[in-house]
């Protein structure tokens, strides 16, 4: 376990950055390019709180994610812990970043989001770590509260929480302060002050408007202005060195906003604008002039090698960590769990037994047949619905938390499908069972039950609803609006029934070409399958009169599908084939890098 004691300094040394300015889309180009930072030099060392200043586009963000090593476009400099270069790796395994954008899973408490956190810690270990960070963070009142109930202010601490469980040596705070009322943000910072102290953890955090509460709590400041530095080091010498230059602080000010206004470009005319722009170029100059850094580490402790206390903890224990937490989301006593169950067990049951309403009494005659042949349709079409709505409602959180979760490298996006589809499915099938034996009495006589084909019918319903389940996850990795994916994903499945499943049109009546092509659907399969059930292993009461016409079954399905009699188990492989191996192709197409126009769309 990492000491109190333990001595590291992060080290930034001659920081320049120049960012990509966003095109507005993914087919844009790369846009054009600014100079986000220009020569930025920082020292912070275990146990210090600093504080990075400056007004909105002085590029506090980008220097903490030029450190994290998340920013986009070209950086020139060295980042440093302990003298060794922090990689990304390096972070992730030792460092924290709470950002702006953090959300949680609705349905666990503040106890169970921290708990389920993934670590190398475990058992008694993590439960007396969890304990510690709810203590020090004030969140020990609200331990059981479900995070959807949190206020700004618990969830900002529970954001805090996540990153300390991990005992990180260093940890940064893209405006934590932000939109929290002056109590809220003065317990906030004093927080983060004792914590540091007491864990030994380096504090940077970025603030806007700080108030002149804070500035106890701070050791050190760095004022930005458009990307130069104003000033870098610690709080009391800042006094001392903005007196020097002439620019004293007065008695009864702020001294922190009175030298955030001096390092702020005026914008309220022109004149102003030249004249504060010219007067902040010369305070960056004199700043770099007369307080030069050398290039080299300042601290060379062990040979450049940063004692490492904790590992990454394994994919497996991640996928634990991760199928934990869905079960608790979906147990969750709640509205939020509620919503879970009803949507995964009981939407598909409840949407074949509708089918009741308008198929009950179908005979077996001409008109029996075609009533049969718009069940079948109406059966696929629901259970894609329902596989779609379920994923839709369910998913994109997770999503999100797997696009906020990605910078930090705690697991791919495999593992999340893989803990994702471990639970999914399981209730998918119970709920196919469930719906199978509503759906059964219509489509065959409950008189004579058949195991074989309840199986058949459950091959069919369940397979439709994972394929459009898997459709809309696949959809849902590059579009953000779950309602644009549904849409997307139904006009696609739409086509699909409108010309493989045999009900909407016959196959005599496509092209040779669309015939062969409709073989890779999953929807000519599932079809077919159903077409079985309903007209071939059944017998079939029906008497011919003057006024009634028998059809044969075969005659019926060589028309319709352009098979009279059709292969029930390559229907069943075919069926699961699609289903399973979209779901396999989905956990490879997670592993890719999202493209940066859409990691922007889905964080936010």
């Amino acid at each position: 376990m990492k000491m109190i004691g333990s001595d590291y300094v992060l080290e930034a040394h001659n920081i320049y950055h120049t960012r990509e300015v966003d095109s507005g889309g993914c087919f844009n180009g790369a846009g054009s390019s600014a100079l986000g930072l220009k020569g930025v030099n920082l020292t912070v060392h275990s146990g210090e709180v600093m504080a990075i200043l400056g007004s909105k586009g002085s590029g506090k963000r980008a220097l903490l994610d030029v450190i994290s090593r998340r920013a986009d476009g070209s950086t020139r400099g060295q980042v440093l812990l302990n003298g060794s270069p922090l990689t990304k790796a390096l972070f992730q395994q030792r460092c924290g970043y709470v950002t702006q954008s953090c959300s949680f899973i609705p349905g666990l408490t503040v106890a169970q989001t921290l708990h389920y956190t993934p670590t190398i810690l475990s058992g008694y270990l993590k439960s007396s770590k969890v304990r510690q960070v709810l203590a020090d963070l004030a969140l020990s009142q609200v331990a059981h509260k479900r995070v959807e109930y949190l206020n700004i202010s618990e969830a900002r601490r529970l954001a805090i929480g996540v990153q300390l469980v991990r005992d990180p040596v260093m940890l940064l705070l893209d405006e934590p302060t932000q939109g929290l009322d002056p109590l809220s943000a003065y317990l906030l910072i004093s927080i983060l002050s004792n914590t540091a102290k007491k864990t030994g953890c380096g504090i940077l955090l970025s603030l806007e408007k700080p108030r002149s509460d804070v500035f106890p709590f701070l050791d050190r400041a760095l004022f930005l202005c458009l990307g130069g530095v104003v000033y870098s080091g610690g709080t009391r010498a800042m006094l001392e060195y903005f007196h020097g230059i002439g620019f004293p602080c007065p008695q009864l000010e702020n001294p922190l906003m009175y030298y955030l206004c001096l390092s702020t470009v005026d914008r309220r005319s022109r004149d102003r604008f030249l004249e504060s722009s010219q007067q902040i170029e010369a305070l960056v100059e004199r700043f770099s002039r007369e307080t030069p850094v050398s290039d080299g580490p300042l601290n060379n402790m062990g040979s450049g090698k940063v004692p490492l206390a904790y590992g990454k903890p394994g994919e497996l224990k991640v996928w634990v960590m991760l199928y934990l937490k869905l079960l608790a989301s979906t147990f969750s006593c709640g509205l939020t769990g509620l919503k879970s169950l009803f949507m995964r067990l009981i939407l598909l049951p409840l949407a074949m037994s509708l089918m009741w309403l308008f198929y009950n009494n179908v005979g077996d005659d001409a008109h029996g047949f075609f009533s049969k042949n718009g069940l079948i349709l109406n059966i696929i079409g629901l259970s894609y619905g329902c596989g779609i709505l379920v994923t839709i409602t369910l998913f994109p959180i997770w999503r999100k938390r797997f696009a906020q979760d990605i910078p930090e490298g705690l697991y791919s996006g495999a593992t999340l499908l893989i803990a994702y589809n471990s639970v999914s499915i399981p209730f998918s099938i119970i709920s196919s069972v469930v719906a199978s034996c509503v759906i059964y009495p219509i489509l065959l006589d409950p008189k004579f039950p058949n195991g074989i084909v309840f199986a058949y019918l459950l091959v069919a319903l369940w397979s439709s609803f994972v394929l459009a389940e898997q459709l809309c996850i696949a959809f849902l990795l590059v579009v953000k609006v779950p309602f644009n994916v549904a849409i997307t994903v139904t006009y696609i499945l739409v086509i699909s029934m409108a010309l493989a499943s045999g009900t909407v049109r016959s196959f005599k009546g496509l092209q040779p070409w669309l015939q062969d092509n409709t073989k890779g659907t999953h929807t000519r399969y599932a079809s077919s399958l159903l077409h079985s059930i309903a007209f071939q292993t059944r017998k079939m009461n029906c008497t011919p009169t003057a006024s009634v016409i028998c059809p044969k079954p075969a005659d019926f399905l060589h028309e319709r599908l352009g098979l009279a009699d059709p292969d029930e188990t390559i229907d069943i492989a075919a069926s699961c084939a699609f289903a399973i191996g979209l779901a396999a192709f989905n956990m490879l197409l997670y592993l890719f890098p999202m493209p940066r126009c859409v990691k922007q769309k889905l964080k936010d």
